[in-house]
């Protein structure tokens, strides 16, 4: 048998593009070098790596650092899963389609009471605390014309969510309340529809309270660069009162200008395989996962294959935003879908193939990549020594070990990036686990093997699963707003901080004169200056202004007796515990250490450094 030649490793030259969480032996093969030398170089660093393992961002760095290249880093949420264009399609084959109109501005500026007046529902009243949760779509006729609606969450732990919704949409119709006015979120929002590069139409909402100022809120938005087309700009505002139920049909009318004047007509092909970005999804009870997705481009029916991201299935049934079921969904429809195999990450895009073995293949492949990112993502740190110094000067950090679930994938993906803002150099929150459904005895047996604790928004425990909690003393937590969730974890977090010392300086004395003691040692003959002197309580010694020593004090005495302190004024006999070099002269600074509880994350416990 011939024996097996290596393989002749050819260095690319210029620059190399790598994934995020990619193994060893395909990093290997991207820059042309050894596996062996690769491996060396993350023993160095301290880092035991096998061929097939993933290496976290930083580690490639490193390695591509030590090694003189330069590397660049792609990560699956950067790349865009395009869709064909529209102009790839032939001008006979396009027809119109409804402007897709997304609601953002401020938190508690009427956003979705402005939505539930066009449609003549009622959804205000499932959301908690008043703030919108989750993305809606939903259409509305007016001189019969359909307009698509999507309606995006104001509150700031939503802002993935907003963008996600800005970056699908035709047309954004920015909420400013009119006796507020401009707000942080009211910019966010303006930054997120320039960025998707979509017109933006303003309702200046709340016209109907005592306090509005309409033009005061012009003046705000024109500083922003929304320069009003009645002050000569090419912004349309419409003046209207959701609760009121007033000029909404110039808002609509106004959307509808815009889409016509400013883009030019929307046409899409429905003639061809579906394809478009899915809105939100959840597991529901009852039917399994469900996703909300906007049909872009052509038409979806019953029994098609689908998949976004690393989801896959057929589509069992299809939902109208009435809950209404149909058999297709053409282009500017949001439409609800029954059987994909899991809830696709929102954001993704969906689209038809050609078969549901071609759906898995796909679903699989950008499945990997996903656990492969995630998996070096959540490998610990510490390659660098810097990192490594910052911890051991800081101490172990206590982790906060957390079993995040929720009832739909943006809600999920909001308290994670809420959570992950709580930072703090001794404490941290570590979410170990998060998923879309009502939270399982699988959840509770991890949470217990991990020391965790079980979060959920929007979801509760089955009866199963919370006995078992019960019986393996794991704690679970629902919540249906988010800052009642993010303020519960803070506190808990201040919980877990180890109390500071506060030094209290309880007095001084001054040393007047020396006594030696055979059997004690010197005895320092003092005038209390200042406060009291007290036995067993800490003691510097100062001398020229200089502290010379640190001692406790081990005898106290008034005259000859033996005294529990000596108040200012007095005289008493001090003797130090391990300390006889006192002079004349010397100052003794009394004090005592407490243990205080810290009540805030703000606070950070002083480094030795600071307090000696």
């Amino acid at each position: 048998m011939r024996p097996k030649q290596p393989r002749e490793v050819v260095a690319p030259t210029g620059p190399v593009t790598v994934e995020s969480g990619v193994t060893v032996r395909d990093f290997s093969q991207a820059l042309g070098i050894p596996m062996g030398e690769i491996i060396k170089i993350l023993m160095a660093l301290g880092q035991m790596r096998t061929a097939t393992q993933s290496l976290a961002d930083d580690e490639v760095e490193l390695v591509a650092t030590e090694l003189k290249r330069e590397i660049t880093i792609k990560h699956l949420a950067d790349e865009e899963d395009t869709e064909p264009e529209t102009f790839e399609d032939a001008e006979d084959q396009l027809a119109p389609r409804p402007p897709v109109v997304t609601i953002m501005g401020h938190v508690d500026h009427g956003k979705t009471t402005l939505l539930d007046a066009i449609r003549e529902t009622s959804v205000v009243e499932t959301e908690a605390g008043g703030i919108t949760q989750h993305i809606g779509a939903y259409q509305v006729e007016h001189n019969g014309r359909r307009i698509t609606f999507l309606d995006t969450p104001g509150h700031e732990a939503f802002t993935a969510m907003r963008a996600r919704g800005a970056k699908v949409t035709d047309i954004a119709v920015l909420v400013v309340a009119a006796d507020d006015g401009v707000m942080p979120q009211t910019r966010e929002s303006i930054s997120h529809a320039r960025a998707a590069d979509v017109p933006i139409v303003v309702a200046i909402n709340k016209i109907d309270v005592a306090e509005s100022d309409p033009n005061r809120v012009r003046g705000e938005l024109a500083a922003e660069g929304l320069q009003p087309e009645d002050w000569g700009g090419n912004t349309q505002f419409s003046e209207v009162s959701a609760k009121q139920g007033t000029n909404l049909d110039d808002l609509l009318e106004k959307v509808l200008l815009v889409a016509d004047l400013e883009l030019e007509g929307l046409r899409a092909n429905p003639n061809t395989e579906a394809s478009g970005p899915i809105i939100e999804s959840r597991l529901d009870v009852g039917r399994g996962p469900v996703a909300t997705m906007l049909i872009h481009r052509g038409t979806l029916h019953v029994g098609d294959a689908i998949v976004a991201g690393d989801g896959w299935g057929k589509v069992r049934a299809l939902y109208n935003y009435r809950g209404e079921k149909i058999k297709e969904a053409r282009p500017g429809d949001p439409v609800e879908i029954l059987g994909f195999d899991r809830p696709p990450p929102a954001g993704e895009l969906g689209r038809v193939v050609e078969n549901e073995r071609r759906a898995r293949e796909l679903a699989n492949v950008r499945g990997d990549r996903l656990r492969r990112e995630q998996l070096a993502q959540q490998r610990p740190g510490g390659v660098s020594l810097e990192r490594l110094f910052e911890q051991m000067q800081a101490g172990a950090v206590q982790d906060l070990n957390l079993v995040v679930k929720g009832d739909v994938d943006g809600s999920v993906e909001a308290v994670v990036s809420e959570l992950s803002k709580i930072q703090h150099p001794e404490v941290r929150v570590a979410v170990i686990h998060q998923g879309v459904g009502g939270i399982t005895e699988n959840d509770v047996m991890l949470a217990s093997a991990s020391n965790a604790m079980i979060v959920g928004f929007n979801v509760r425990p089955n009866a199963e699963a919370r006995t078992l909690a019960e019986r393996e003393s794991v704690e679970i937590r629902p919540y249906r707003v988010i800052y009642d969730l993010t303020n519960d974890i803070e506190q808990a977090l201040v919980g877990m901080l180890r109390p500071v010392e506060q030094e209290e300086t309880l007095g001084e004395a001054q040393v007047r004169a020396l006594f030696k003691v055979s059997r004690l040692g010197t005895i320092a003959g003092c005038m209390v200056t200042s406060g009291v002197i007290r036995r067993g309580a800490r003691v510097r010694v100062v001398r020229d202004g200089t502290v010379i020593q640190e001692s406790t004090i081990s005898q106290l005495k008034r005259f000859k007796d033996d005294a529990r302190e000596v108040s200012e004024g007095f005289e008493c006999g001090i003797l130090l515990d391990g300390f006889n070099d006192v002079k004349e002269g010397d100052v003794l600074e009394c004090y005592v250490t407490r243990q205080v509880e810290r009540t805030d994350l703000s606070e950070v416990a002083p480094t030795p450094a600071a307090t000696a």
